[in-house]
């Protein structure tokens, strides 16, 4: 009762805001003769303005702000007014970034205190020689070896799986994918740290999106603080076994990794790396898998056609070369990328007075690059709320419009330097667990949607997980 009381005052206090009488007024006032236009938008509910919305309703917002004042407006939320650039043409100015006007400094605000040293925190000369050398880290035989580690990681988490009418898949994929982290990138199983690890690492990326911005005991920001100083202590206590003694994880990797030149990373370098990686690729592939589970579960025709194609591979490990030979598990994957974007959203910030499509944007703003809701939004893409993998087949192609219809890696300098490692941990997890697993969800049965550091399914996302009869598991086997 309590539970359905609390939903109804939040629906009420969103809907609020998005049925607010729009105040629009403008950013601020082009200089005289500039021939550009002011950015038009209002602020939302007072004092919140749509924060709120950004948690529970980001699409629904900026349909609304989109329809209201067009690709590019203003708005506030989390106490900061911000431009939104969205669509394919305001997205791709500011990912092409050609008078580096504009900064990863955007980010600063949100991610600085947790995550700090990150690459996509670095601009100019200082990103371009971090991201030389973390290349080192995601070559094609690095990622080999990856794979290696990675297949029989997912292998002992599959098995302890439970079929049940209820399986909670978020949290297991949650869990899956840090697993995958610890041997893969750490490479040592975490024991009895694993827990705090664990808390410590859930803590700061909770931090980055706290409404009240403060180190006060209790808060989301003080735990985050407190999380970013365990993984500080951890990576530093390892880092000298790993100097002395390599291995093939990412860990190892990046404390040996040098550039044309030389250079390597400082220690405080590997650590702030690892703690950024380990967020970047946990999050944001943790949702893509979840999603993709969900899409197959509520389209039974999709999941056949990927599981056939699967066990006519004849493999149940894949090797990095089988990835190709998955074409409909590709379009699923890129079709769940464009509906439920891992990464909401990209912040940027104007070093310089500025503008986005004619629009005038002054030196200080900061901006968001509304990447998830261009992917769900007319007239960029037919039919925008439907799940249609062959959108992305040979013969139609609409990610090909534009250089930035299709950007869930970002685009630019600062495109995701993991993007391929990403890929290839979702197509591995979905690939083993269509060799063992049938799945649905109930006729209707929506997940709510949440926001975090990205897009994701509040109610964990409950499936009716079943095993596949076992001469279809044991044929691959034998095939392999």
């Amino acid at each position: 009762m309590i539970t359905a009381l609390a939903r109804q005052a939040e629906s009420v206090i969103l809907g609020a805001a998005l049925r607010l009488p729009a105040r629009p007024s403008d950013l601020a006032q082009p200089p005289a003769g500039s021939g550009l236009l002011p950015v038009r938008g209002d602020g939302g509910l007072p004092l919140v303005g749509y924060s709120l919305n950004v948690f529970d309703d980001l699409l629904g917002m900026q349909r609304l702000l989109h329809d209201r004042y067009g690709p590019v407006h203003w708005t506030s939320a989390f106490g900061t007014r911000l431009v939104l650039a969205v669509g394919e043409e305001a997205a791709g100015e500011v990912l092409a970034n050609r008078d580096r006007t504009f900064a990863s400094s955007g980010w600063t605000r949100f991610l600085g205190p947790f995550f700090r040293r990150g690459i996509i925190l670095m601009d100019a000369e200082e990103h371009m020689f971090h991201r030389r050398i973390l290349q080192q880290a995601f070559t094609r035989p690095r990622l080999v070896g990856y794979l290696a580690t990675m297949n029989e990681t997912i292998d002992e988490s599959l098995a302890r799986w439970e079929p049940s009418a209820e399986f909670m898949m978020y949290p297991t994929a949650k869990q899956l994918t840090l697993d995958i982290a610890s041997s893969v990138f750490m490479g040592a199983r975490l024991g009895s740290e694993a827990r705090r690890l664990h808390r410590a690492f859930t803590t700061s990326v909770e931090a980055t999106l706290a409404i009240v911005r403060a180190d006060i005991p209790g808060g989301r920001w003080h735990a985050g603080l407190r999380g970013r100083k365990v993984l500080e202590e951890y990576f530093r206590s390892q880092l000298a076994a790993k100097r002395a003694d390599p291995g093939t994880d990412l860990f190892s990797v990046l404390c040996g990794a040098k550039d044309e030149t030389g250079a390597e990373f400082s220690d405080d370098d590997v650590i702030n790396h690892m703690i950024f990686l380990l967020m970047a690729a946990h999050d944001t592939t943790t949702t893509t898998i979840a999603m993709m589970t969900y899409f197959l579960a509520q389209r039974p025709g999709w999941q056949e056609r990927v599981w056939a194609e699967s066990l006519a591979l004849g493999k149940d490990s894949l090797d990095y070369d089988d990835l190709e030979q998955l074409p409909s598990l590709d379009l699923v994957f890129k079709e769940t990328l464009r509906m439920c974007s891992p990464v909401g959203m990209l912040a940027r910030e104007a070093v310089a007075d500025t503008s986005i499509l004619g629009h005038y944007v002054p030196k200080g703003t900061l901006i968001g690059l509304a990447l998830s809701s261009g992917h769900r939004m007319e007239p960029w893409w037919s039919d925008p709320d439907r799940f249609d993998p062959e959108r992305f087949a040979p013969d139609r192609r609409e990610d090909k419009r534009h250089r930035t219809t299709f950007a869930p890696f970002g685009g630019g300098a600062h495109k995701c330097i993991g993007m391929y490692f990403g890929g290839m941990e979702a197509k591995t997890i979905l690939h083993k667990m269509l060799l063992r697993y049938a799945w649905s969800v109930p006729r209707g049965y929506q997940p709510r949607i949440g926001f975090g550091t990205g897009p994701y399914p509040v109610d964990n996302l409950p499936i009716r997980l079943a095993r596949r009869a076992s001469g279809a598991h044991n044929h691959s086997r034998r095939s392999a």
